[in-house]
């Protein structure tokens, strides 16, 4: 262990921390080891991490002394936010800012930062086609990530700036999946019109990262963005039909009336989405299939997501 490479992994029991820690530790003649940081090292995902043969170390993202200390003496860093625990874009780029000073001080090698796009660079605050929240965003957690990434080249950080892309994991864990409607027929409810959606499986996110940091010096100073497909939704709803056994059909709706929906965040991923349909070539773009492949020969398509995650997507 002694000779390995420490990447220390903040959110190490999340989506993306989590698929990194494993894929680390899969890795068993690789030359890295995982420093997982966790709020709560007692924690059930914690522990599971532990038993595989992570370090588990306590860290808080608001906390830059633990972070430090967290980061002391480790090769890589993982650094990612966790907008959805507060809806605070502020809090997001406060997170991001210690995160990339405790980097720093630590003296680490390689940082990937997981981004997004500060969708403001094309939907000035002045541009009515979608509303501006909180007073001076148009999707907040991709803006205050986006904004938050001058924090790390400002401090001169060997970075890589990593562009995810939507996680097929959000059909089962955040309710985005197919819904019976009043017919008792399932739809699958996307503002996107006839354009592609980038998707990715989260562990492969997590695989990626990893495939970043093996690869040494060669990405740092660049952005990679990834995906597992680009696919209308349209296209997943017939890969859905096809896995469930029954058919989905698309429902295509405004991005007004997604915002309408009323559920935490509506607003901000009525006008994510509504981003992703009006700027489809720049946002597909960005984020290269065959970039991610070489970075995860094991990267997932959505179909063979499904086939191994269709009985956890639940059919309300």
């Amino acid at each position: 262990m002694a000779d390995k490479k420490i990447i220390a992994v903040v959110g190490a029991t999340g989506a993306q921390g989590g698929g990194l820690v494993r894929a680390i530790l899969n890795d068993k003649s690789g030359g890295f080891t995982a420093r997982a940081l966790t709020r709560d090292v007692k924690s059930d995902k914690a522990k599971e991490l532990a038993k595989l043969g992570a370090e588990v170390v306590a860290a808080d993202v608001d906390d830059l002394e633990s972070l430090k200390r967290a980061f002391t003496g480790a090769y890589g860093a993982f650094c990612v936010t966790f907008f959805w625990a507060h809806f605070s874009p502020e809090k997001e780029t406060a997170e991001a800012t210690a995160m990339a000073q405790a980097a720093k001080h630590a003296g680490v090698k390689h940082v990937i930062w997981s981004t997004l796009e500060d969708t403001r660079k094309w939907v000035p605050l002045s541009d009515n086609r979608m509303p501006t929240l909180m007073g001076k965003y148009k999707v907040p957690h991709f803006d205050s990530k986006g904004q938050a990434d001058h924090v790390f080249r400002d401090l001169g950080l060997p970075t890589t700036f990593l562009l995810t892309s939507f996680y097929w994991d959000n059909l089962i864990h955040f309710g985005m999946g197919p819904k019976k409607g009043p017919d008792g027929k399932l739809a699958f409810t996307l503002p996107m019109g006839d354009k592609k959606l980038p998707g990715i499986a989260a562990e492969d996110i997590g695989k990626c990262a990893f495939g970043i940091f093996k690869k040494g010096s060669e990405f740092i100073g660049k952005t990679v963005g990834i995906a597992g497909e680009h696919a209308t939704g349209a296209q997943m709803a017939a890969a859905l039909t096809k896995a469930l056994g029954q058919e989905v059909r698309y429902n295509a709706v405004s991005p007004e009336a997604y915002r309408g929906f009323g559920f935490p965040g509506a607003e901000d991923l009525g006008n994510m989405f509504q981003f992703k349909r009006d700027f489809e070539q720049v946002f597909c773009g960005a984020r290269n299939l065959d970039v991610a492949r070489a970075l995860n020969p094991s990267l997932q398509t959505f179909d063979a997501w499904l086939a191994q995650n269709k009985n956890r997507i639940p059919l309300a």
